[in-house]
C-alpha cells in the first residue's frame, strides 16, 4: 500500500512537513559539546547559537547552576573555570530554548568540558620530613619515600635530593626513593639535614622550568649496639672504620694493716664504665674476675666502688674487673686496678714557707728559671719538708702547680716559664706530694713579669756589673804588683849582707875544725870582708862579733868537730892569705860552696847556714850554729820534719833558731 500521497495533495504534504521541522530548529549549536580552558575570563564567549531572526533563546537550567549565561545567540562564561574543582566524568550541562511566535520551541542541550593547564606548582604535604636509619647501614638501604602532589593532574614531577656529603641519594629523578651511599657511624655523625627539590619539567631539558617546590628531609643516625662499654678515662682510637678506646688500668694505695673506710681513691678515678655506644647509654654492671683471694674486698655492682672488707699486711695487690652491659652481657671489658701497701704517715709534707714570690723579665724565653728578685740573679727554689723524717728530708716528694698551665716547678723546686706570658703579677697555687702515700700541702706562689730590659737574665751580667768586677780585679792587679816590687827591692838590698855572713860563717867553721880545737898563736882573720867598701854588706866588725858568739856559743865538743884538717891556719907572723888562696886550698880539699840562706839544701858538698827568720845584723841577737855530723845530722833532719808538719807557717817568725848543715 503506498503511503505517501499524490498530486495536489503530495504537494500540500511537504509544505505541511517543512514548515513543522522548520518549527522544530529555530536555533541550532555548532557543536554540542564544547572544551574550554581553566582559567578563562569572566565574560568569555563559550559558543554561539545558528538561530533565525525573531527567535528568542533562553537558558532554561544548567549544572552546575551560575557558571553560564546568554546574551542575545551567545552563550557567555560568567566565572572562572578551574579543571581542580572540575569532575571531568561529570561535565557542565546547559540547556537553551529557542521561540518563535506562530512557531513551537526548540531547545538544545550544550555540555561543557574544562581543559587543564599547567597552572599549579607541585606541593609536598609537609615542610619538614624526619627520617631514621640505623648506622653502618648497608649501601642502597632505603630510607623514605618523600612524594610531592601536583594539582595539574597530567602533570609528571621530577625530584633532585641535595645532600651536605653525598651521605644519600634518589633512586631516579622520577622515583624520590631516598638511599645510603654511604658509610654512617653515629660517633662521626648523629643527622643529616637535605633538601628535596620537585619541579614538573624535565630535569636538564630545554624546557622552561614552570613551578617547583622543596622540602627539608632530617635523617637522624641511629647507634647501634655494636660496641662493649669503655673504662673510663680512656684514648679513642680509630681502626679502619672502627673505633676502640684505650685504657692502662687504674692505680691506688692502702695503709698497711688499717681498714680504709669507703671507697678506695684510684687512680685516674673513680673506677668507671660508659657503653661504647653512646647513643644507646646502656646501663652498666661490675663484677671481680680474679685477684681478691679471700674476699678482702668488694665491688659495687651497679658504681664500680671498691671497699675493704678487712686490713691488708704488705705487697701489691691486682685486681681484676669486668664490665658488663645489664641487658646484653655479651657486651664487655675488663681492666685491672693495682693496689700498693704502704706504710702510714704522722704528716704530710709541707713548704717551708707559706708563700713564695718570684720575678722574670717576659723575654726571659721558654723553659727560663723564676728570679728570687729583680736585680738577682739567684734562681727562686721552693722547698719543703716532712717531719716523719728526722732531718726533715724526704726523697719522694713532687712538686706541682695545681692550676695554670704558664709555670711549672722542677724536681729540685726551681720553677720554670713554660711560655711567654705578658707584663703583669700571676698568682699560683703550688702543691709537694709525698708519692708513697699521696699526702700533701700547699702554698701560694706569686710570679711578677716585669717588661722586657728591667731584668738581668740568668747566667748573664749587665754592662755596670761588668764595670764594678773590672774595676776590682784592676785595683787587686794593682796591689799584687806593688808587693811583688817591695819584695824584690828587700831582697836584692839583703842579698849581699846575707852572702857575707854566710862565707864568715863557713871559714870560721873551717878555721876552728880542727880535731885539737884551736891552737895556741892561731889567730882567725876574715880581713876580706873588713876590705869590702859596700856600705850595705857586713863589716869587719860584724864579722869579728859574729866569730866571738859563735866560739863563745858553741861547746867545747860541738867547737871541736867543728875543726877540720882543710881550715887555713894564719900565724901573727905569717903573711895574709888574700880570698884567691884561700878559695883555692878550700876547693883542693873539698869544694865547699858558701851561702847564707834561707833554705835547707842537701845537695852534696854543700855547706848552708838557713834562718828561720831575717837576722837584722844591727841587732845583739846570739846566734848558735849547731853542726850536723853522721846519723845525728839525720835525725835532726826528720826531727825538723816533724816540728814542720806540726808548725800552721813555718814563716811566721814566732821563733828564732838557726840550724846547719855541715
Amino acid at each position: 500500500m503506498d503511503l505517501w500521497p499524490k498530486g495536489s495533495a503530495a504537494v500540500f504534504f511537504l509544505l505541511v512537513l517543512f514548515k513543522f521541522s522548520e518549527a522544530q530548529n529555530l536555533c541550532s549549536l555548532p557543536i554540542n559539546i564544547i572544551l574550554i580552558p581553566e582559567n578563562n575570563n569572566i565574560g568569555d564567549i563559550v559558543t554561539t547559537l545558528n538561530a533565525e531572526d525573531g527567535v528568542m533563546a533562553i537558558i532554561t537550567s544548567q549544572d552546575p547552576e551560575g557558571f553560564f549565561s546568554i546574551s542575545g545567540y551567545n552563550i557567555i562564561a560568567d566565572t572562572v573555570l578551574d579543571y581542580e574543582t572540575f569532575d571531568p566524568n561529570k561535565p557542565h550541562e546547559v540547556n537553551i530554548e529557542c521561540t518563535k511566535a506562530d512557531s513551537p520551541p526548540t531547545t538544545e542541550n550544550l555540555k561543557i568540558a574544562v581543559l587543564d593547564i599547567n597552572d599549579n606548582p607541585p606541593v609536598f604535604e609537609h615542610s619538614q620530613y624526619t627520617l631514621n636509619v640505623n648506622e653502618l647501614s648497608k649501601v642502597d638501604t632505603s630510607v623514605g619515600l618523600i612524594t610531592a602532589m601536583d594539582p595539574d593532574k597530567d602533570d609528571r614531577l621530577y625530584y633532585q635530593l641535595d645532600s651536605p656529603e653525598g651521605e644519600f641519594n634518589l633512586e631516579a629523578n622520577f622515583n624520590p626513593n631516598i638511599l645510603v651511599k654511604k658509610h654512617l657511624d653515629y660517633d662521626k655523625v648523629k643527622e643529616v639535614t637535605m633538601i628535596l627539590y620537585v619541579q614538573d619539567t624535565l630535569i636538564g631539558s630545554e624546557a622552561e622550568v614552570s613551578h617547583t617546590a622543596s622540602t627539608t628531609i632530617v635523617v637522624n643516625i641511629i647507634d647501634i649496639d655494636n660496641r662493649p662499654p669503655w673504662f673510663q678515662p680512656c684514648t679513642e682510637t680509630e681502626v679502619g672504620t672502627s673505633i676502640i678506646c684505650l685504657m692502662s688500668g687504674y692505680n691506688g694505695k692502702v695503709n698497711a694493716k688499717e681498714l680504709v673506710p669507703g671507697p678506695l681513691t684510684l687512680e685516674p678515678g673513680p673506677l668507671m664504665a660508659i657503653d661504647g655506644d653512646k647513643g644507646r647509654n646502656d646501663p652498666i654492671h661490675y663484677t671481680f674476675l680474679g685477684g681478691n683471694d679471700g674476699g678482702i674486698f668488694q665491688i659495687d655492682t651497679d658504681t664500680g666502688s671498691i671497699t675493704m672488707r678487712e686490713p691488708v699486711e704488705t705487697g701489691t695487690i691486682v685486681l681484676s674487673v669486668m664490665a658488663y652491659q645489664r641487658e646484653n652481657a655479651d657486651q664487655f671489658a675488663t681492666t685491672t686496678v693495682i693496689l700498693k701497701v704502704v706504710d702510714s704517715s704522722d704528716f704530710p709534707p709541707k713548704f717551708v714557707k707559706s708563700s713564695y714570690e718570684g720575678f722574670i723579665s717576659e723575654d726571659a724565653g721558654v723553659d727560663s728559671l723564676v728570679l728570687e728578685s729583680k736585680t738577682s740573679n739567684r734562681a727562686l727554689r721552693v722547698q719543703a719538708t716532712d717531719d716523719d723524717f728526722s732531718n726533715g728530708y724526704n726523697p719522694n716528694l713532687r712538686f706541682e702547680i695545681v692550676d695554670g698551665t704558664d709555670f711549672s716547678i722542677t724536681a729540685e723546686g726551681f720553677i720554670l716559664m713554660l711560655k711567654a706570658v705578658s707584663p703583669g703579677t700571676v698568682n699560683l697555687e703550688m702543691r709537694v706530694v709525698d708519692t708513697t702515700n699521696d699526702e700533701s700541702s700547699t702554698a701560694s706562689l706569686s710570679v711578677e713579669v716585669t717588661p722586657g730590659g728591667q731584668q738581668v737574665k740568668m747566667g748573664e751580667f749587665s754592662s755596670g756589673d761588668m764595670a764594678a768586677v773590672g774595676a776590682s780585679l784592676a785595683v787587686v792587679i794593682v796591689l799584687c804588683l806593688v808587693c811583688i816590687g817591695l819584695m824584690v827591692h828587700r831582697i836584692k838590698g839583703h842579698n849581699a849582707d846575707w852572702k857575707k855572713l854566710s862565707e864568715a860563717s863557713v871559714f870560721q867553721s873551717k878555721l876552728g875544725g880542727g880535731s885539737g880545737g884551736p891552737k895556741e898563736g892561731v889567730q882567725y882573720s876574715n880581713e876580706g870582708f873588713q876590705l869590702d867598701d859596700d856600705s850595705g854588706s857586713v863589716n869587719g866588725k860584724l864579722a869579728a862579733d859574729l866569730e866571738n858568739k859563735l866560739e863563745s856559743g858553741l861547746k867545747p865538743q860541738q867547737r871541736q868537730k867543728m875543726m877540720t884538717p882543710s881550715a887555713v891556719l894564719l900565724s901573727p907572723s905569717s903573711p895574709q892569705a888574700d880570698s884567691s888562696s884561700l878559695a883555692e886550698t878550700i876547693d883542693s880539699e873539698k869544694e865547699v860552696k858558701p851561702i847564707l840562706t834561707k833554705e835547707r839544701r842537701s845537695e852534696e858538698g854543700y855547706k848552708a847556714v838557713w834562718f828561720k827568720q831575717d837576722i837584722d845584723p844591727n841587732t845583739k841577737e846570739e846566734v848558735v850554729i849547731i853542726p850536723n855530723t853522721g846519723e845525728a845530722d839525720g835525725d835532726h833532719e826528720e826531727e825538723d820534719d816533724s816540728e814542720g808538719e806540726n808548725r800552721p807557717d813555718v814563716d811566721s817568725g814566732d821563733e828564732e833558731g838557726v840550724s846547719s848543715d855541715l
